[in-house]
């Protein structure tokens, strides 16, 4: 058959197809099922033993004092400054006092918090809060010796069991230690003395005591008032009000209430103290401040006066007026001199530097009149002496006078220079030091300045301080003591009746999502980092020019890899509907009275062109067609798989090596198939290309043409050698195989790049060993018509063992 010409992949643009993507997953579909129902069935677990908790909600107004004007205490240090930027009552203020560690501590200790009863029957323990049928009253607790306790696991809970009406035991739950006591007599548990009381709730008969398991947990203050602090939330309903919210969650609804209504009455106490503690000390406050601020301003006043004195002041602005402008007309003669130095000096390093025929630059900005005079006259001579020499020689005695002259006159122009750079440096100095002078006194103005303004302003601010606090004394002595509260009680502490968590509907959809998105996950990141082919739509996307012409299962380990005669399994249904797509593409080649010839290849090894072969080999015999193999692989032959003795047979290296052996000579009736001949690859030889490069494969193939309906080449992997290429032009169709969980994907390119250049033509893909799950289009049709439907649960069970 002719060779392809090389054309050009166009690029086609992808399209997502839904259906496709659904596929993916739905295929794993027992996956999904068993994820949800364990994730349901935690969650129904969770629900039934997770502690339901409650919100419990009080509301309350914060009392503005700064409404109260002048007859408020605190007024008076808000006016002096002291409270400046918080208010007298800033409502941040008062959030801070409500969740503090000291209002939350005198609640815990009110409440006895930091004692628990349990009712112990049951799955999990339920706290009795008001309704325990004991009731224990310490005498006296070591903190550190029960945080050591519980630090080193040594117990800080213990079950009560009463032995009679007047008896009773404390059993420690860790260390399983015993304490016997009498009802109201004290008791030491090791880090507390206690009484153990019977409440007003009828325990029933001594029978029924006995069945009691009640137990008692000690915990200390602080780790309590740390569990609440963190649980009591205060919020502000709105910016421009007072109106705070406090809410708790907790498991039990009455321990909730109590602690924000005890919380709401600590505050109320604390507020009122404070109030009456400031009334008292206002007054004595002002009137020693009063008393010291008098002394402060007599010394201030004094020391002012002492001040002015002791500087000869007058006017301190005047005086530095005068200094400044002194200060910038020696720093303007400073500019001058320095700026005649550096001229003079440059001249005289032009003046050095030169020759005698050069002229000096003139107007420069000196001011030296005689300077500039001699170098005007200096640069008339040079000129003269220029012009006359042009016109005659050096021994001109006009031009000799001329240059004596002009050697005198250079000698007196450095003079004059270095006389003008002596007199610039000694003016330089002396203005220096007038300007060093004036200097120390101005900066000596600021630092005068500075103390005669500060001791100013402390008169001032002690003049202002002393008749503020007078006024204050009067609007103090006028105000009364506060003793309303502080907190107008809006809403007394009360509790939802549906549980905050855990949120049963909330609960049961996040473990129906979870079910469902675990399995997602493991499937999406599985099949993102597989880099193999896993079903015939990899081939096609990668491949479209190249068709599909079958799909070969996965065979268990204990499944026979042969077909038999009249075998009706998934693998010989898969070989016999490729056969029949082979015929679509062999329309043309199936016409022709000579052997239709089939070269298997693929690219590495491994994917299985033997088993191919071999099974394609058996199907077309089963329906009647001669048919020979040729094992072509010369140099890893694999027919002896199949045909036990094939390695020891004369092959096809042996054909082509001797000239002598006939093809009879190479062929063999194959064991698995009557109607299969097997040629098989022979010894290996030391230049298998070189041997199926030779005119006799060709001849070969032809003969064998006319004895057989199908001649199945089994061929070398074509990329790692070249021995495919060189025999594929005899081919009338190329079955490329393709390995699923084997094949990288990449590899395919090889294939249709081979194609595209000519070294293979007429190829088909053969994708080799898919899963069930990958089968066909998806399986849903599957290969088990004529067979017993089974039912769900055998099919989730086989499907589930499959994956």
């Amino acid at each position: 058959m002719s060779q392809q010409q090389h054309t050009p992949i166009r690029p086609q643009e992808e399209e997502i197809n839904l259906r496709e993507e659904l596929d993916k997953y739905l295929k794993y579909w027992p996956w999904f099922v068993f994820g949800v129902i364990l994730c349901v069935l935690i969650g129904f677990v969770y629900l039934k033993y997770t502690t339901a908790q409650y919100s419990t909600t009080a509301s309350i107004i914060i009392k503005d004092e700064e409404s109260k004007g002048p007859s408020s205490e605190m007024a008076a240090f808000a006016d002096l400054g002291l409270l400046s930027g918080m208010g007298a009552s800033s409502i941040e203020n008062e959030i801070g006092i409500l969740k503090s560690k000291t209002l939350m501590t005198q609640t815990i200790k009110a409440l006895d918090l930091n004692i628990t009863y349990y009712d112990e029957a049951g799955v999990k323990s339920r706290e009795l809060y008001n309704n325990s049928p004991f009731n224990i009253k310490v005498l006296q607790l070591d903190e550190e010796k029960l945080s050591r306790n519980i630090k080193e696991e040594l117990g800080n809970r213990f079950l009560i069991t009463p032995q009679s009406k007047n008896d009773f035991t404390l059993k420690n739950t860790e260390t399983d230690k015993t304490f016997e006591g009498k009802f109201g007599n004290p008791v030491n548990i090791g880090f507390a003395d206690i009484t153990l009381e019977k409440t007003v709730i009828e325990l029933g008969d001594e029978d029924e005591d006995e069945d009691l398991e009640v137990s008692v947990q000690f915990s200390p203050v602080e780790a309590v008032v740390r569990k609440y602090r963190e649980g009591v939330q205060v919020n502000l309903t709105d910016k421009n009000s007072s109106l705070l919210v406090l809410s708790l969650v907790d498991p039990v609804t009455e321990k909730a209430q109590d602690i924000l209504d005890q919380l709401i009455l600590e505050y109320n106490r604390q507020a009122i103290e404070d109030k009456n503690l400031v009334a008292t000390n206002t007054a004595s406050f002002i009137d020693e401040r009063l008393s010291i601020i008098n002394q402060e301003l007599d010394s201030v006043e004094v020391g002012k006066e002492e001040f002015k004195e002791s500087n000869q002041l007058t006017n301190i602005e005047a005086e530095s007026e005068l200094f400044i402008e002194n200060a910038s007309d020696y720093k303007k003669r400073q500019q001058e001199v320095g700026t005649q130095l550096e001229l003079a000096n440059a001249m005289l390093d032009h003046l050095k530097g030169n020759r005698p025929s050069d002229l000096l630059p003139a107007n420069l900005g000196i001011q030296e009149e005689g300077v500039n005079d001699m170098i005007k006259e200096y640069n008339t001579l040079v000129l003269e002496r220029n012009r006359i020499l042009s016109a005659s020689t050096e021994e001109n005695p006009v031009v000799v006078r001329l240059n004596s002259q002009i050697d005198q006159m250079r000698g007196n122009v450095l003079q004059s220079l270095e006389r003008m750079r002596s007199n610039l440096l000694i003016a330089q100095e002396d203005l220096d030091r007038q300007a060093a002078v004036i200097g120390s006194q101005i900066s000596a103005v600021p630092a005068k300045e500075r103390q005669y303004r500060g001791i100013e302003r402390q008169q001032n601010i002690k003049e202002a301080l002393y008749l503020f606090l007078l006024e204050k004394r009067e609007e103090n002595s006028l105000s009364l003591a506060v003793t309303a509260p502080k907190a107008k009680i809006v809403d007394s502490a009360y509790s939802d009746s549906a549980p905050v968590s855990p949120k049963s509907k909330i609960i049961l959809l996040a473990a129906l999502i979870l079910g469902l998105l675990i399995p997602f996950l493991i499937i999406y990141v599985k099949n993102l980092l597989n880099n193999k082919v896993t079903d015939r739509t990899d081939i096609e996307n990668a491949t479209k020019e190249i068709p599909i012409v079958g799909e070969i299962p996965r065979i268990a380990r204990k499944e026979n890899d042969l077909i038999s005669v009249n075998d009706r399994s998934v693998l010989a249904e898969a070989f016999r509907i490729m056969v029949t797509n082979l015929q679509y593409l062999l329309v043309g080649a199936g016409d022709k009275e000579k052997g239709i010839k089939l070269f298997v290849t693929s690219t590495v090894k491994g994917e299985g062109k033997t088993f191919i072969a071999f099974n394609l080999a058996i199907t077309l015999a089963n329906m009647g067609k001669k048919v020979v193999i040729i094992g072509a692989d010369l140099r890893n032959p694999q027919l002896q798989r199949y045909e036990t003795k094939a390695r020891s047979y004369s092959g096809v290296s042996d054909y082509l090596y001797n000239a002598d052996t006939e093809i009879k000579d190479i062929i063999t009736t194959a064991k698995a198939h009557e109607k299969l001949d097997i040629i098989a690859s022979g010894h290996i030889p030391p230049n298998p290309s070189e041997l199926l490069r030779s005119e006799r494969m060709a001849k070969l193939l032809s003969e064998l043409e006319g004895l057989y309906d199908y001649i199945i080449v089994d061929t070398a992997p074509s990329m790692l050698v070249a021995d495919t290429f060189l025999i594929n032009k005899y081919a009338d169709l190329t079955l490329y195989v393709a390995r699923a969980g084997y094949t990288e994907k990449k590899l395919l390119g090889f294939a249709v790049d081979a194609k595209n250049e000519g070294k293979l033509h007429d190829v088909s893909f053969v994708l080799n060993d898919v899963e069930l799950a990958n089968f066909g289009y998806g399986n849903k049709y599957g290969y088990a018509y004529g067979e017993e439907k089974k039912s769900f649960f055998k099919r989730l069970k086989e499907k589930a063992a499959a994956l």
